[in-house]
């Protein structure tokens, strides 16, 4: 596909979603961890489930080094209504844990970085390299994965083709909102109804 395709579509998500105000999962933390302990949360669970329960874990452990030393148990309790919350739980601490003992207690920058830490892949680590260090990245999640291929965009099989496919047609200056835009419009639409999306995307925003 090409990038006049794209910046076709892009354009349409941007006057539909561009002055959305709903909250996701990366949304509105004042310290960079928190965001990433929130994306590691995210997966297979809804952004509307996520964030009580990361406020709520970030009540109780205000600070990174805090939550680098809870106690299993303790976080699990308050995972407990989450998908895979016991293999959060452990990714949250491990990886607070690796952020205070390899990196005094700072988020990296780099992708490679990133995604040493325990729970983190390409998604999360390009989400905070986007929105926390301003680098420019495309996060593919499974509604952007979806709609690109949907759509045209993109014939790939990972998420991670996808990233590649969209960084050869995307400019790069648009990178790092590609995926708050086909989030919100992925949640309203659902399924692989290509004429449904581009009906949503073209309806009035007023």
């Amino acid at each position: 596909m090409t990038p006049k395709r794209f910046l076709a579509v892009f354009k349409l998500a941007e006057k539909k979603y561009g002055k959305d105000k709903k909250r996701l999962a990366a949304d509105g933390w004042p310290h960079t961890w928190q965001t990433l302990v929130c994306t590691i949360m995210s997966a297979q669970s809804r952004d509307e489930t996520t964030i009580p329960i990361a406020e709520a874990l970030f009540k109780k452990y205000p600070t990174l080094e805090k939550l680098s030393k809870a106690r299993f148990s303790d976080v699990k309790k308050i995972l407990k209504s989450m998908n895979y919350n016991n293999t959060k739980s452990k990714h949250v601490i491990a990886s607070a844990k690796m952020l205070m003992q390899e990196y005094n207690g700072t988020v990296p920058k780099a992708i490679d970085e990133l995604v040493r830490l325990p729970g983190v892949g390409r998604k999360t680590a390009n989400l905070v390299a986007s929105e926390c260090h301003k680098q420019a990245g495309i996060t593919v999640d499974t509604h952007v994965h979806r709609l690109s291929n949907v759509l045209g965009l993109v014939k790939t099989k990972t998420p991670h083709q996808t990233e590649l496919a969209l960084q050869k047609i995307a400019p790069k200056k648009y990178w790092s909102r590609i995926n708050r835009y086909f989030v919100l419009w992925g949640k309203e639409v659902p399924g692989r109804d290509k004429d449904r999306l581009l009906r949503k995307l073209k309806e009035s925003d007023t």
